[in-house]
């Protein structure tokens, strides 16, 4: 539906993205995501029309994009602007009608399926309700959904959404990403800049992470959205598990630290625990955990780590051996990290040789890295937390 090949964008002298690469195929969500100023927008006009590049070619079902008049493009592509910003007050309903100018002679009118096809729209996004309101008298979310409608109405094979939940509240959000999501699954084609990556991991089919001047990664989102690439790209760590509601990548970013890895094993159930071990990841520390319940979040945050974890079956007890496997990795730990209170049953977990120290279970995730970089590996010493709030298990 989509091919750009060898795409060459600069403003000036300041180059935007160079050779890019892209295939879009009929029936695809497509979500391009990357830092701020990485080309994303730039990507979407330049796929319009609207910029021409500085090298490169753009097809649009097959047909090169230079060749196609302006209503030969209006036909194929439609596009909804990051911007909401209208200069005319045009009521609502005038304004989703400029979505059909595409189909329509230079001296036609609005037919039947015109109307059809604008009534639908509105109905779709939620818009009907306010058609004979002025546009500049609606809400910055609501012009947002009413650009949608204008983008739908015009009826093409493909979408190109400038951060299309920007300016909306949860509830918006979710349902255009599922107003779109349904427009693909019948066999439309759509290309969105989205901000939000749990969003994107969660709606598209193909993510493209556009940074540092071209496309570093095009894939599936659980192929794309690693804590390599997160770094890589946006300059932080990240915790990249699994949403269990969904299904799709659960990304949780945090700032970049400075600790140096090391080998650490935890000790603690919970979701505390969980975010604990989550935080650890995304610094690069190399984890263990144990004793856990086997379905519990500790476990669950684990294998979406691939962290090593003894487990039990939740609600029992660990057997001895189980202890003593968990005592194993603790004792090839340069630190144990114990979040709240242990239980009896694992006590011989804390009490290796490794320095081990307590943290609580609502520790800020600063004050866990400090921790860690404060402990020392020296056999028979135990560590204070820097601010004295840690103290030795």
């Amino acid at each position: 539906m989509i091919e750009v090949r060898e795409l060459t964008v600069a403003f000036g002298d300041e180059p935007v993205f160079s050779d890019v690469d892209l295939t879009v195929d009929r029936g695809t969500f497509v979500g391009l995501v990357g830092p701020n100023g990485a080309g994303k927008t730039t990507l979407l006009r330049a796929i319009k029309g609207t910029l021409k590049p500085d090298r490169g070619t753009v097809r649009l079902a097959g047909d090169p994009l230079s060749t196609l008049s302006a209503k030969a493009v209006g036909r194929r592509v439609a596009s909804v602007p990051q911007s909401t910003t209208l200069s005319f007050d045009f009521p609502v309903r005038n304004v989703v009608e400029m979505g059909r100018t595409p189909h329509i002679g230079r001296f036609g009118s609005h037919d039947a399926d015109d109307v059809s096809a604008v009534e639908e729209a509105m109905a779709a996004t939620g818009v009907a309700r306010f058609a004979d309101r002025p546009i500049t008298e609606v809400s910055g979310g609501e012009r947002g959904r009413v650009l949608l409608a204008r983008a739908i109405a015009q009826g093409t094979p493909a979408l190109l959404l400038d951060e299309p939940t920007a300016s909306l509240d949860v509830n918006h959000a979710v349902r255009t990403l599922e107003l779109v999501r349904g427009f693909v699954d019948d066999g439309r084609t759509a290309v969105a800049a989205i901000h939000d990556l749990e969003m994107a991991a969660r709606y598209c089919d193909v993510v493209v992470l556009i940074a540092d001047g071209g496309i570093q990664a095009v894939g599936a989102p659980h192929e794309v959205f690693t804590a390599e690439s997160i770094r890589a790209s946006f300059d932080a760590e990240a915790f990249v598990g699994t949403d269990p509601t969904t299904g799709s990548p659960a990304v949780t970013t945090y700032p970049t630290s400075e600790t140096d890895p090391r080998r650490v094993h935890v000790v603690g159930i919970g979701r505390p625990t969980a975010r604990v071990v989550a935080r650890l990841v995304a610094a690069g520390h190399d984890l263990s955990v144990g004793v856990v319940p086997a379905t519990g979040a500790v476990a669950g945050v684990a294998a979406d780590a691939d962290v090593p974890a003894v487990t039990v079956p939740p609600f029992e007890d660990p057997e001895r051996s189980q202890v003593a496997a968990a005592a194993d990795l603790a004792a090839d730990a340069d630190v144990v990290i114990v979040v709240g209170e242990p239980h009896e049953h694992v006590r011989p977990v804390t009490e290796t040789a490794t320095p081990t120290v307590q943290v609580p279970a609502d520790v800020d995730p600063t004050e866990l890295l400090e921790t860690v970089a404060a402990a020392t590996p020296d056999e028979g010493e135990s560590t204070d937390h820097p601010d004295g709030s840690a103290e030795a298990a």
